[in-house]
């Protein structure tokens, strides 16, 4: 089931993500000859092989997959059970909002996909905007530019400044719906198969996107529609569900699907980081897992903490520190604590941002938390930071845009951001579309004093 892309390119994302998570890969997969690949036998024969691979005896890293083993049930939590105030809830998802609509006309090819060392996205995000006269980044993506005589060019043009009328549909923004109607109707105790089902129900399939699309798909051979609330959903069935054919588990796509869980768990970063491993884990698995809690953990931070590199440092906590994502952040930490300089920042981080997939998790969320840093808590600068820094634009501007949106509020993002968005979002998913920003934001301030009200009791 080649679901995302053909079965050449998913076999060969499939050596890679092998060979990152430490696999001898043999060379004489290289050579697997994929026009001829008879479907299905063969296809499981090769998975099988893949299956059947060693690992390295030098492999610096040990990654679990198991909750228990990467967030020990007797971690210290951190919960405040002081009421926190509805802006911070509307700036969170006022901020999420933004930054994905201020990404996404630039998550196209020069600055995302054809990335390279010598010709890195930054480089043209900031072509694009000193082409307008509009770099630094404090505003919506311009319509044109000069850079549009060498060969540059944007994407989604209702997302572009001079169209800009409402929040364009986009999956960093449906998944943040999606965890608040799985909260409002399964309650706190949902589990990755009451994901499933609901991804089921409410996604059509051409809504999703690499790991996602896989496991929508895995999913679907391993549950059926009869009694729907009684089904058994075994270990090894959702190993399958997120590994089967699914060379994408390491990627972004469980870390942009969090924040809801941060917002209702607001204050308490241990149990926002359980909230998303359980959904994280549907389709996840290692550091894609672990950018999804430690994105969870940071947002629900910073409704109740105001020094944004505390935020980073507890929300570290709920990452194994033998994990490559563990390493990658601590670099950019050391980094951006150090660095000053806007251009020189993006040079250092950029040095290794390539070490994976544009798309992956590790390097998109090396920018955020080098974003967030170099932001220090304003708004506009670390939002057009993380959009500046190229890469998964909307995705990373989504996030920093969510972070800092709580830790300031709705007060402390300029109107010139809010404004052009007329509180509506189109999100294609049935009863919310269109629906308001402010009245999500709404919603989440209840159920996060719903949890704050049965704790105190």
């Amino acid at each position: 089931m080649a679901g995302w892309e053909d079965w050449e390119r998913l076999i060969q994302k499939e050596l890679r993500q092998r060979r990152e998570e430490g696999f001898a890969v043999d060379d004489r997969f290289e050579g697997v000859d994929v026009k001829n690949l008879g479907y299905p036998l063969a296809v499981a024969a090769l998975w099988a092989r893949f299956e059947a691979l060693p690992k390295k005896t030098e492999y610096p890293f040990i990654e679990p997959d198991d909750l228990e083993s990467i967030l020990p049930e007797d971690t210290i939590g951190l919960f405040s059970q002081r009421t926190i105030p509805f802006e911070r809830f509307h700036g969170a998802l006022l901020g999420r909002v933004i930054g994905c609509v201020l990404g996404k006309p630039l998550e196209v090819g020069p600055y995302f996909w054809e990335s390279t060392k010598d010709n890195p996205g930054w480089k043209n995000v900031r072509k694009w905007f000193s082409g307008a006269d509009q770099y630094p980044i404090r505003d919506y993506a311009p319509s044109k530019s000069r850079a549009s005589s060498e060969g540059l060019y944007l994407g989604c043009e209702k997302s572009q400044k001079e169209h800009l009328r409402f929040v364009e549909s986009d999956d960093d923004i449906r998944y943040t719906i999606l965890s608040l109607e799985l909260l409002e109707t399964k309650g706190w105790d949902f589990t990755a198969y009451d994901v499933g089902k609901l991804w089921h129900r409410l996604l059509p399939y051409q809504l999703l996107c690499t790991a996602e699309t896989q496991a929508y798909l895995n999913f679907a051979q391993v549950t059926n529609h009869i009694n729907p609330d009684n089904q058994p959903f075994t270990n090894e069935a959702a190993d399958y569900v997120r590994t089967y054919w699914n060379p994408y588990r390491e990627w972004i796509g469980a870390q942009i699907r969090i924040d809801g869980y941060a917002y209702a768990a607001a204050g308490d970063p241990i149990f926002a980081a359980r909230l998303a491993y359980r959904d994280a884990s549907f389709s996840h698995v290692k550091n894609g897992v672990y950018a999804a809690m430690f994105f969870s953990a940071l947002i629900a931070q910073a409704f109740v903490e105001k020094d944004v590199l505390r935020c980073v440092q507890t929300a570290l906590g709920v990452v194994p520190k033998t994990s490559r994502l563990y390493r990658y952040l601590q670099r950019t930490i050391d980094l951006a604590t150090r660095i000053d300089d806007l251009e020189a920042l993006m040079e250092g981080v950029w040095d290794y941002l390539l070490d994976y997939d544009p798309a992956h998790s590790i390097n998109n969320a090396c920018i955020c938390v080098a974003s967030i840093l170099y932001g220090n808590g304003d708004f506009t600068t670390s939002v057009g930071t993380a959009v500046a820094f190229g890469l998964d634009t909307d995705c990373n501007g989504a996030t920093v845009g969510s972070f800092v949106g709580a830790l300031v509020g709705e007060t402390g993002i300029a109107d010139h951001w809010k404004e052009p968005l007329h509180d509506t979002i189109l999100s294609e998913i049935a009863s919310y579309h269109p629906v308001s920003i402010r009245e999500l934001a709404v919603r989440y301030h209840r159920l996060c004093g719903q949890r704050i009200e049965a704790n105190a009791r």
